[in-house]
């Protein structure tokens, strides 16, 4: 609630874009015993999980997150995995690219935006802490998504680009293929993909790859879409995105969205929050 009414007092006459959805129906056997009880007497389609992606759009003009105001326009993206019953959303993980509205805004960089915040809270003992396998909270979805050809496509693709075979950006693809990339990059081709993808390996070189969830969609008179929830944990002991190596224990939470075409995936929209993987390093590095 925070950030959303950050959103509002600093950008004027903000507008959302609902960009696109995937909804799946779910079951008892992916929800937490508690959650499972309390939809044991319901109709089956209370509960269903929902892959969204949009963007909210205004002039940057009031003095608030984004620093002090430049008059220019601001785009920030954001994707969530949600889990809904019974009207509600009971479960929700949530991406913004924050480093891409910095970068519009003109005001500071991912890195000493997380250190202001820091400060601003009263320090490491008193800011919210980001996170990690340690902190993340157990909701009522534990579901993993469902199996498909296109969200397995996609699936393979990743774990493609974890193990350094940067060739599957351009394979089997729909030529151009439009990358939208965190920190507001968008491009045709895989020249920027490639950099991303290896910055961001290179700086978590050793870190694990896992799928946290999967969804797909085919519908008629649309183009198949696909949607991976994914993480990377692991030392920060390479030098790339995040700059020299520090030896700590990083968590990157990924999102990434593609809608295939004739011949391959014709668009790729792939996010991490910069902004919270510097306020990780700063906290532990000590650097404030």
């Amino acid at each position: 609630m925070a950030d959303a009414l950050g959103d509002l007092a600093a950008l004027h006459e903000p507008r959302f874009y609902a960009e696109d959805s995937i909804q799946t129906e779910t079951f008892s056997k992916e929800l937490c015993h508690e959650a499972a009880e309390a939809q044991s007497g319901l109709h089956s389609d209370t509960g269903h999980f929902v892959v969204v992606r949009g963007s909210l759009i205004g002039r940057h003009e009031s003095h608030g997150w984004l620093g002090a105001p430049q008059g220019q326009e601001v785009r920030l993206r954001g994707m969530a995995d949600l889990w809904c019953a019974q009207g509600q959303v009971r479960d929700a993980w949530i991406l913004r690219d924050t480093a891409g509205a910095l970068a519009q805004a003109g005001t500071v960089t991912p890195q000493q935006w997380a250190r202001a915040r820091i400060r601003a809270a009263g320090g490491p003992e008193l800011c919210d802490q980001p996170l990690s396998p340690d902190t993340d909270l157990e909701g009522p979805y534990t579901g993993r998504g469902n199996s498909s050809p296109h969200a397995d496509d996609l699936v393979e693709r990743l774990r493609g680009l974890m193990d350094g075979d940067f060739l599957t950006l351009g394979r089997d693809r729909s030529h151009p293929c439009t990358h939208v990339l965190p920190g507001n990059r968008q491009c045709i081709g895989s020249a920027a993909a490639q950099a991303f993808w290896a910055g961001l390996r290179s700086a978590l070189p050793s870190a694990a790859f896992r799928v946290e969830h999967r969804s797909a969609s085919v519908e008629v008179g649309q183009a198949p879409r696909a949607a991976v929830r994914w993480s990377l944990y692991g030392r920060h002991d390479g030098a790339g995105r995040f700059g020299p190596a520090t030896g700590v224990y990083l968590h990157v939470m990924g999102m990434t969205h593609v809608e295939f075409g004739p011949t391959g995936i014709r668009r790729d929209w792939t996010l991490i929050d910069d902004c919270a993987i510097w306020t990780q390093i700063l906290l532990a590095t000590g650097d404030i």
